[in-house]
């Protein structure tokens, strides 16, 4: 039996870009579509090695406000793929019963009344559940997240000296989260591609050229071996060595 690897430090708050799936289907030959399905049973693998090594909080890419603007086929084909997933009884109770909390951040009134009624029932189930929360991101989008909070304190006519990062945060779709330690984008691309961008700004990137299917456990050790070797900044030691000189 292998030993658990073990880290000087762990991430609490892992962001990840599963990217690569349809590049890695036509790598193969296979349709489109393929390259999602091979990526969602990754994605499982990984909620579970991240669980296993002490991680609290993942969140993850799952389809973002400009991925409306692909072929009608996928758009269509991505919907009813993620509500059978969430709708898999051997799936979710699975990831119940090893204490996984569910939930999904985005503009849920844009989807589908029969995927809204899926999220509501899966994140009810697991809503107590404390060994790791899997925050799966679908119609998002960084921007829209933060035009979405602008718009909740207008609302609310909370007075401008009140505005503030805290407040900010309060009404991003993260609320009560604290900002990811480290992001990891697979698939050899290296941009935010507009997620989480006021959460992660002082987060750690790591980027990997492995297409997302092919992304193994040894990958995500490679990235929290590299996150446990950096020193976090958040400029404020910069700031004091400046101030010094």
């Amino acid at each position: 039996m292998k030993k658990k690897k073990k880290f000087k430090k762990v991430p609490h708050h892992l962001v990840l870009f599963p990217d690569g799936n349809r590049r890695w289907a036509r790598k193969k030959g296979f349709p489109v579509f393929k390259g999602h399905w091979y990526g969602y049973k990754n994605l499982k693998k990984f909620a579970r090695w991240c669980k296993e090594r002490g991680i609290k909080i993942l969140t993850t890419f799952g389809f973002s406000t400009e991925n409306w603007k692909r072929s009608k086929a996928e758009v269509n084909f991505l919907m009813k793929f993620f509500e059978k997933g969430l709708s898999n009884k051997k799936d979710m109770e699975g990831l119940h019963k090893e204490g996984v909390k569910i939930k999904i951040i985005g503009q849920k009134k844009r989807l589908s009344k029969s995927l809204q009624k899926v999220i509501e029932k899966v994140e009810n189930l697991t809503k107590n559940n404390k060994k790791l929360q899997l925050n799966l991101a679908v119609s998002y989008g960084g921007r829209w997240d933060i035009i979405q909070a602008m718009k909740k304190i207008i609302k609310k006519r909370i007075p401008i000296k009140r505005i503030n990062e805290k407040l900010i945060g309060k009404y991003l779709t993260t609320a009560g989260l604290p900002a990811p330690d480290l992001v990891i984008r697979a698939g050899g691309e290296k941009r935010l591609s507009n997620f989480v961008l006021w959460q992660s700004a002082y987060s750690e990137l790591y980027f990997s050229k492995k297409l997302w299917p092919d992304f193994a456990k040894k990958d995500l050790d490679r990235a929290l071996e590299e996150y446990a070797r950096r020193e976090r900044r958040f400029g404020g030691k910069k700031i004091k060595k400046y101030l010094k000189s």
